[in-house]
């Protein structure tokens, strides 16, 4: 079974630190790019950060020097460590796999996989 599977949200105040995961199962992440994506209640969903299979990264602006993705092969994972958190992060996060990276970033095209979510929510 081919699979994306997050993991790593939960509740933290604002300022905090959270570090989501996403493993696949049934394939491996290796030629894959693999996009962050969150949605908010009563929003759209929106491109947080990528990764390409090459190792080229891109954000959004409103996570730029606060995000960092990365991705480990060997273990067929990617991840987002997330810093300095606002309340206005709040959302359930997605991670995705697709083959192009800027192009499904961008929700131009559709990805390949999705995972279900985790959520992540920044309360005092």
């Amino acid at each position: 079974q081919l699979q994306l599977v997050e993991s790593g949200g939960g509740l933290v105040q604002p300022g905090g630190s959270l570090r989501l995961s996403c493993t696949a199962s049934g394939f491996t992440l290796d030629d894959y790019a693999i996009g962050w994506f969150r949605q908010a209640p009563g929003k759209e969903r929106e491109g947080v950060s990528c990764i390409s299979s090459e190792g080229s990264t891109y954000y959004a602006d409103f996570v730029k020097g606060r995000f960092t993705i990365s991705r480990d092969n060997a273990k067929n994972t990617v991840y987002l460590q997330m810093n300095s958190l606002k309340p206005e992060d709040t959302g359930i996060y997605y991670c995705a796999a697709g083959k192009r990276a800027v192009l499904m970033f961008k929700l131009w095209i559709q990805p390949d996989y999705w995972g279900r979510g985790t959520q992540v929510t920044v309360s005092s």
